[in-house]
């Protein structure tokens, strides 16, 4: 297996300082952004022509077969590779019939925000993260919103040189409270992601991820053990939607909810809502149904609202009346806390006290105005409200 070279940042002549990197992670957000908006069917960000190429680290999650090739079991693809081969995922490599990940210490996206971009609504509100992201994704769906990072090769994006310890300084030095890898596949950098939360943790900081779920059962059963809070995409409710537009399967996503709930891991839930694909008034009944019986009644659900991009740049916007009527759905099949994403100044933004209905966290997009809860009790009533507040 090849050692990992230094990858020197597109940015600049040489490796960033660590309060230049955190001017830069901005800057690299909005090109993210930037790139989605344009769409033009070019990969997004060019790799400088003074960047190396990305470099195997080892990866322990395969099993080998006969001729060199390897079987991947990080995620229920179970690509079989040749020497040389990648996987569907393009940040995993056969090399010289081992597997090496090309996503290890090389983000694209680093960002601080408060935890309630990623979103967490339930867990220590406004409490700043550092946000990670790489390259690759085992899933393609067609609403990627961020396509030109998570669906191209890794040579294809603009990546700063931070394996965990410099990621873990950058951390300390922006004085946040937790780590996350967001905005981009966990699963993708599950390597870098694992060693870099277990110095978080040693350093006292939180971890937190928001991923796809699309792990198999050993490194799921891993990831459980290494954070604090999970928001799992539950991108549909219906086998032909995952199949047709997501790559992959729903059954896998639905394990990994439970398991992450069985594991005492804090889980919130993500759903896009998407006019004409997944907004179906009994696809969502079905899916809030499965939620209460299945993880309970105080998961918190974030009704996300789509916007046309990608594959999908046909499409409308969600008209917030379809967020509504899967809001009451939701509401009606028992959930208590059910909120409405991208659209400021919804009341879904606001988490209210199941027990008297007062509002016990305002927020306005992803600022919080008020807290009124006490030791994760309402200050009203005394009732508890399900979370991680402390």
């Amino acid at each position: 297996m090849p050692e990992r070279t230094t990858t020197a940042t597109a940015w600049t002549n040489g490796p960033l300082s660590r309060r230049e990197l955190l001017r830069a992670s901005v800057r690299c957000a909005g090109a993210v952004c930037l790139a989605a908006w344009a769409g033009a069917g070019q990969a997004g960000h060019a790799r400088g022509s003074n960047v190396p190429p990305a470099r195997a680290w080892p990866s322990p999650w395969f099993e080998p077969l006969a001729g060199g090739a390897v079987r991947c079991t990080l995620c229920p693809h179970a690509c079989r590779l040749t020497p040389g081969q990648r996987g569907r995922c393009r940040v995993r490599e056969n090399v010289g019939g081992e597997l090496g990940t090309l996503a290890y210490g090389n983000p694209s996206l680093v960002q601080v925000h408060p935890v309630e971009r990623t979103p967490f609504f339930h867990w220590r509100p406004a409490a700043r993260a550092l946000s990670v992201a790489t390259a690759g994704c085992p899933l393609a769906c067609d609403f990627c919103e961020v396509w030109d990072m998570a669906l191209v090769d890794p040579e294809e994006v603009v990546a700063y040189d931070l394996p965990p310890p410099a990621l873990l300084d950058h951390a300390r030095d922006a004085g946040v409270q937790a780590l996350a890898f967001a905005f981009g596949e966990p699963v993708a950098s599950f390597e870098y992601f694992m060693d870099s939360a277990a110095l978080a943790r040693g350093a006292g900081l939180g971890v937190l991820a928001h991923t796809s779920g699309y792990l198999s059962e050993a490194p799921l059963a891993a990831l459980a053990g290494a954070v604090d809070a999970v928001n799992v995409d539950l991108k549909g409710f219906d086998d032909g939607f995952y199949r047709e537009l997501v790559g992959g399967e729903l059954a896998p996503v639905l394990r990994a909810l439970t398991h992450l709930r069985d594991a005492g891991v804090h889980l919130e839930i993500t759903h896009l809502v998407i006019p004409t694909l997944n907004d179906d008034a009994a696809l969502t009944r079905a899916m809030c149904d499965w939620i209460v019986s299945e993880l309970g009644r105080d998961v918190p659900l974030h009704l996300a609202r789509f916007y046309p991009l990608y594959r999908l740049a046909n499409l409308p916007p969600t008209p917030v009346s379809s967020l509504d009527r899967a809001r009451a759905i939701a509401f009606e099949a028992g959930l208590r806390h059910v909120y409405v994403a991208r659209v400021t100044g919804h009341e879904g933004e606001n988490t209210f006290c199941p027990h008297c209905g007062v509002k016990a966290v305002a927020r306005l997009g992803f600022f919080v105005e008020e807290v009124a809860l006490q030791d994760g009790r309402c200050l009203t009533c005394g009732g508890e409200v399900a979370g991680r507040w402390a």
